[in-house]
């Protein structure tokens, strides 16, 4: 299949096959495809709990209204944020740099500055925000590597956080779950998977200027 076409046959899996599961090299593509999401300056302050235990996400499916794709899918990935980004998370990226790069740190400390400056200026929920607005990039990446991987997935913002939060123990990770991405594969009776897409015509959501 083209490009296209995949993203055609990606849909929202309303029902897993609960007999097949991800091989380990499939996890990894979507654990390295997170890893490479482009974020705001590089930072990345989040994360991805992958949860592929039953057991551990049996309770899960309470937490969101009963949506049972959490536990019959492959695995459940949990996209998280910080709970709050310090100092010392803008001084270890510039200092990945400086490693990795070979970068002097004199070049890279008016960029380290600029960045300290502006994160210590938002309060704690500003920063929650704007770590938000990275996760859900992350959440569209994962979706389209999941349609090239013919992997299917199910996005989801309906569940209660603080519960799972509580479930998973993620306080004290440091985190807080703000997106679920149950991946597997489609059962064959989802009537959904053969249901044709409902989108406006590209001429009314593209404007070339």
């Amino acid at each position: 299949m083209s490009t296209i076409e995949k993203l055609k046959w990606r849909y929202a899996t309303k029902k897993f096959d609960t007999n097949k599961v991800l091989s380990s090299e499939k996890l990894q593509i979507l654990k390295e495809a997170f890893n490479l999401t482009a974020t705001s300056f590089g930072l990345q302050t989040i994360s991805l709990v992958v949860v592929g235990d039953k057991g551990q996400r049996e309770p899960l499916v309470a937490h969101a209204y009963g949506q049972k794709q959490v536990l019959e899918a492959s695995h459940l990935l949990v996209i998280c944020i910080q709970d709050n980004i310090q100092d010392h998370d803008v001084n270890d990226y510039y200092k990945n740099i400086e490693d990795i790069r070979e970068t002097p740190s004199e070049i890279l400390e008016p960029y380290r500055k600029s960045l300290m400056d502006m994160m210590q200026k938002m309060t704690v929920e500003e920063r929650r925000q704007w770590s938000k607005n990275q996760a859900y990039i992350a959440l569209g990446n994962l979706m389209t590597v999941c349609a090239i991987e013919e992997i299917d997935a199910t996005p989801m913002e309906g569940f209660i956080p603080d519960k799972l939060d509580e479930s998973l123990k993620l306080k004290a990770l440091g985190l807080k779950s703000v997106l679920l991405l149950p991946v597997g594969y489609r059962a064959e009776d989802d009537m959904f998977s053969s249901f044709k897409k409902v989108r406006k015509p590209i001429e009314e959501t593209v404007i070339e200027l």
